[in-house]
């Protein structure tokens, strides 16, 4: 297949999004400017495994500027944005393999064709492709120079790999820069998550009881931009540091089991298997609202709720409604995955901007350091995550103070006492 998208008659309104996206991108504007010019990819394949949304368009867009061979297929099959993958294929001659709604057979397909495209770097969200590269193409992982991963879920997936002494290349956690998950995660979740459980239910956020499952980076996020809404937050946590914390900014602290007889609107944000399970669904209120934000639908477990009901039907569009024995009625949003994604649009361009900048600069290091590096999982390098910073900082025309030369000789002094 040279490309499989839905509809390229979709391209012409992909593109204005993806120029609307790109007026929010300054950082990776500036980026693909210095690329076009120095070339720092030419000659290497990528096979990029992300949700296909306007923004990932202007990371691509980036990559072949750089003198990339660019391929991309969609991490998720309910966050493909088709007019995005249209304009990609026809305006800016980028083979994309992702149609929104594909079936499980078709994701597969479509990580494959990616895979045999040889690619000398892979980009992933989630780690499926990565992990589909080992399975089942052992021989191209050995040919892979390194790879770049987006997500929480997918770090943990690599590093588990990368312990187990399986991982055939080294895998930059983009996910782990600070300016990656302090504003993507935080910022970008909150706002995103927020704006698709309204987009699906037009309900009311302000006086309801708001079960936030993990209080990670997207966590925190969510339950700010809930109490933002007027909710009473209610954090559900394993992690006793992270349960403390949780409660010192002022939410509700308890497990799923309490939390369960009180919630409103749900929503997990955790990387873990069936954190909301038979038991929690068991003692929830009539008209639950139940909804996912980590990476993949394990987080929910759909198939207990499968077996409890004895209606089920969609009653708007991301929202199935799961009527039990007794009368109650469940609420699932845009089928237990990325609420964000599938029943919105993800995050806004301004906070992917530092992301994707991200992503692009760690290709480049990769480039230059990729065979010096061992078959591990890395932190995105310093100097990479200061540099994305001070371009937003310049971006958003703001200035900061620096070091005097007599206050790098007081901090690098020990001498100095009170």
């Amino acid at each position: 297949m040279e490309f499989d998208v839905k509809d390229l008659s979709l391209a012409e309104e992909g593109l204005k999004r993806i120029e609307w996206a790109e007026m929010d991108m300054p950082v990776l504007k500036q980026i693909r400017q210095r690329f076009s010019r120095e070339k720092p990819l030419e000659g290497k394949k990528i096979s990029a495994c992300l949700h296909v949304t306007t923004e990932t368009a202007n990371l691509v867009r980036t990559l072949k500027e750089g003198g990339a061979e660019v391929y991309l297929t969609a991490s998720n099959p309910l966050s493909t944005q088709d007019d995005v993958a249209a304009a990609l294929v026809k305006y800016f001659d980028i083979p994309v393999f992702a149609i929104r709604g594909e079936d499980r057979e078709t994701y597969y397909k479509h990580l494959k064709a990616v895979i045999e495209k040889e690619p000398d770097i892979v980009i992933d969200d989630g780690a499926d492709l990565i992990s589909t590269l080992h399975k089942e193409y052992p021989a191209l992982a050995e040919k892979v120079i390194g790879g770049m991963e987006e997500t929480t879920t997918g770090v943990i997936r690599l590093r588990a790999m990368a312990q187990q002494g399986v991982l055939k290349f080294p895998v930059i956690a983009v996910n782990d820069a600070y300016t990656k998950h302090m504003f993507d995660n935080r910022y970008g979740t909150g706002q995103s998550t927020i704006d698709g459980i309204l987009r699906a239910t037009n309900r009311l956020i302000a006086g309801s009881y708001f079960v936030v499952a993990g209080y990670g980076w997207c966590g925190k996020g969510v339950a700010q931009r809930a109490r933002g809404m007027g909710a009473i937050v209610i954090v559900t946590e394993v992690d006793p540091i992270k349960a403390l914390e949780a409660r010192m900014d002022g939410f509700l602290v308890m497990p799923m089991s309490e939390a369960a007889k009180l919630g409103d609107f749900f929503v997990t944000v955790t990387g873990n298997i069936h954190v909301i399970r038979k038991e929690h669904f068991e003692v929830m209120k009539d008209g639950a609202i139940v909804a996912n934000s980590g990476h993949f639908n394990v987080e929910i477990d759909i198939p207990s709720l499968e077996e409890m009901a004895v209606e089920k039907r969609e009653i708007r569009k991301n929202v199935t409604e799961y009527k039990l024995k007794d009368g109650r009625r469940i609420y699932l949003l845009a089928e237990g995955r990325l609420v964000n994604l599938a029943a919105a649009e993800g995050h806004p361009a301004s906070v992917m901007d530092m992301s994707f900048s991200n992503q692009a600069l760690s290709a480049e290091y990769i480039v230059k350091n990729g065979n010096r590096l061992e078959k591990k999982v890395y932190r995105v390098p310093r100097e990479i995550d200061e540099e994305v910073a001070r371009l937003k900082l310049n971006a958003l025309n703001i200035k900061i103070d620096k070091l005097t030369e007599e206050q790098k000789r007081y901090l690098s002094s020990w001498e100095m006492g009170t």
